[in-house]
C-alpha cells in the first residue's frame, strides 16, 4: 500500500528535524563570561574586550561599585552579590560554563567572588590591581583606614570619611562611608589578593595576564597565581602590554586558553 504523500511529508521533516538536532545542539554557545571593569571606569570601556570574544562566548559587562559613575556606593559585599546576581542568570539560562573576567579591579573582585562565594566555573585576571596592602604600607589612606575600622567596631560606619585612592600611579580624593572604606581599603580585606586567591572554595581554571610593562609584572606568578588552588588548565601568560592595553594584547590568549578547556 502507497504511502500518502501527507504522510511522506511527516516521515521526512521528521527525519530532518532528528538529524538536526545535534547539529543544532552543537551550534549553541557553551560558555559565558562576567566582565568587570577596572578602577575609575565603565562597563562600555571592557565592553570592546567582549566584543573580539564574543563569538566564542556570551559576556555581560556589569557596572561595579568602583566606577566613574557610581564613586565607591556600595561595600565590597555588595559588589560580590552583583556578581552573583550575573553567574545565577547565566546558570539558569542553561550555559555550561560561567567565568568570571575581570580588568585591574575587577580582577581583584574575581578573586574576591572566588573566596567568598566560588560558584563560577572560571577566572580570567587581566592586569589584576587595586592593592590596598601596598597602599596603606606606603601610608596612602592609612589614616582614614585606621579612622574607619574604629568607626565600624563603635556602630558609626555610616559616619562619612575622605581620603586619597589609588590607580596606576594617580591619586583621587573620594569620600564614602567608613563601612564601605574599610570593605575595600582594608590591608588584609576582600581586596588582599594573595589572601582571597589562596581562599577559593574549590580548584577551578585560572587564566592570569601581566602585561610585562604592568606595575605588577616584576612580582612574578608568586604574587597570588602560585597560591591558588591547583588545576590542570590554569596557566601564567605574560603579554607586551601595560596595565591598560593588557585586555587588547590577551585576546589571542584568552580566546585559545577558554577553547582548550575540557
Amino acid at each position: 500500500m502507497t504511502a500518502k504523500p501527507w504522510v511522506k511529508l511527516f516521515l521526512l521533516l521528521a527525519t530532518i528535524g532528528l538529524n538536526l538536532g545535534p547539529a543544532v545542539a552543537q551550534e549553541q554557545k557553551a560558555c559565558a563570561l562576567v566582565l568587570m571593569h577596572g578602577k575609575w571606569h565603565n562597563p562600555h570601556d571592557f565592553g570592546f574586550f567582549g566584543g573580539k570574544i564574543e563569538p566564542t562566548c556570551d559576556y555581560k559587562s556589569i557596572e561595579m561599585p568602583w566606577s566613574k559613575r557610581r564613586n565607591y556606593d556600595e561595600p565590597y559585599p555588595v559588589a560580590l552579590a552583583e556578581i552573583k546576581a550575573q553567574v545565577e542568570t547565566f546558570h539558569k539560562d542553561g550555559y555550561k560554563r560561567v567565568i568570571l573576567v575581570g580588568h585591574s579591579f575587577g580582577a581583584n573582585a574575581a578573586l574576591a567572588y572566588m573566596a567568598e562565594i566560588g560558584d563560577a566555573d572560571g577566572v580570567i585576571s587581566l592586569a589584576a590591581g587595586h592593592s590596598p596592602a601596598y597602599m596603606y604600607k606606603k601610608g596612602i589612606g592609612a589614616e582614614s583606614v585606621d579612622k574607619a575600622r574604629s568607626l565600624v567596631a563603635s556602630g558609626k560606619g555610616d559616619e562619612t570619611l575622605s581620603m586619597d585612592d589609588l590607580n596606576q600611579g594617580r591619586r583621587q580624593s573620594i569620600s564614602m562611608s567608613a563601612k564601605v572604606l574599610l570593605s575595600y581599603f582594608d590591608p588584609e580585606g576582600l581586596g588582599n589578593m594573595p589572601g582571597t586567591i589562596a581562599r577559593f572554595k574549590k580548584p577551578i581554571p585560572l587564566l592570569w595576564v601581566v602585561g610585562n610593562k604592568d606595575p605588577l609584572f616584576p612580582f612574578g606568578s608568586g604574587y597570588a597565581f602560585d597560591k591558588a588552588p591547583k588545576h590542570p588548565a590554569s596557566k601564567y601568560v605574560v603579554v607586551q602590554a601595560d596595565h591598560i592595553s593588557t585586555p587588547d594584547a590577551a585576546v589571542g590568549d584568552v580566546l585559545a586558553w577558554i577553547k582548550s578547556l575540557p
